[in-house]
């Protein structure tokens, strides 16, 4: 542990990794412009990529540094509990913040939010951009629709702006309650992982971040969207499919299985009203799949079982598997 920690103590960042070294190296150069005032150590878990990753990492010799590898690629979901895991029991700091491998904060960032004295029942998400300046949609939190009567209806009428924060929130000068947020950006005291636990790794990818922030909510631990802290995400623009298929066809299961867990985590007793309308449209999504109907019916159906039954145990190769199917 450094001895030159600030107002917080230390904080630590953990960055999960997969064949984006050009991105990655932005990263790693953008965080380390940060004093170790403001950050005192980086753990860069390397999800098995199969690029040149591991061999440039293994030539950096900034100590700040702490390089893990994993011997599967885990999702984002395995590498954020892998890199938490290691970061709680290696470093011991008080804060930790979580990001991708094409996301990171902008200069001074760290070292402003170190200085100022933060509770530790209270986790911050920062004000996430795309390069050009935008508001990065996908990093935009939210607050959970199912928890005020108010919000579920206008969530009903405006969809999706509904329960997301407003543009005004990113000018406004005091922090907004939120409940829901991405895993870039984000920080988490160390009381919270203690007492909340990590990750679940088995979720693999999607909605992983979603159920984690709600399941800090519901043990009683705040979220504020702070304005003041911000990051750079440099992800390709979400493009509108209003007939959205999921390639490659794989990710199908998670999206669907992680999907039943997170809107049940949210909306209670509410799930079961919401629960026939999700598996229809998933049922008549099948017609967009083409020669991968029968591969997406087998992943649609083993999601839809393991998601009502919380299981998050099946590995990938067993889902790849499915992909396989021919009609």
């Amino acid at each position: 542990m450094h001895d030159n920690a600030g107002q917080n103590g230390n904080l630590v960042a953990v960055v999960v990794t997969f064949n984006r070294l050009d991105k990655l190296k932005l990263t790693l150069s953008n965080l380390l412009k940060n004093s170790p005032a403001g950050l005192a150590s980086i753990v860069v878990v390397n999800n098995a990529s199969t690029d040149s990753t591991a061999n440039w990492l293994s030539t950096q010799d900034d100590p700040r540094l702490d390089i893990l590898t994993s011997a599967t690629n885990r999702g984002g979901a395995g590498g954020f509990e892998q890199g938490l895991r290691h970061a709680l029991t290696q470093h011991q700091a008080d804060w930790y913040v979580v990001m991708d491998d094409d996301a990171w904060p902008e200069p001074g960032m760290l070292d402003n939010f170190m200085s100022v004295q933060r509770p530790d029942d209270t986790a911050v998400a920062a004000a996430v951009y795309y390069p050009d300046g935008r508001i990065c949609e996908m990093n935009r939190p939210s607050v959970n629709p199912f928890w005020s009567p108010r919000t579920f209806l206008r969530t009903l009428v405006k969809r999706r702006d509904g329960y997301h924060i407003p543009p005004s929130a990113y000018e406004a000068n005091a922090p907004t309650p939120i409940d829901l947020t991405s895993f870039v950006g984000l920080f988490i005291s160390k009381k919270m992982l203690h007492t909340v636990g990590l990750p679940d790794p088995g979720l693999f990818i999607y909605g992983d971040d979603v159920i984690y922030t709600l399941g800090l909510r519901k043990r009683g631990f705040k979220i504020n969207f702070d304005p003041s802290v911000r990051f750079v995400h440099d992800c390709s623009t979400f493009q509108k499919d209003e007939k959205k298929t999921y390639k490659p066809l794989w990710k199908v299961y998670y999206a669907y299985r992680n999907g039943l867990i997170m809107y049940r985590r949210a909306a209670g007793i509410l799930f079961w009203a919401l629960l026939p309308i999700l598996l229809f449209a998933w049922k008549r999504a099948a017609s967009r799949y083409g020669d991968d109907k029968a591969a997406y019916e087998a992943l649609r159906r083993a999601a839809v079982s393991d998601g009502l039954r919380h299981r998050t145990t099946r590995s990938h190769p067993e889902v790849m598997e499915m992909t396989k199917l021919q009609g």
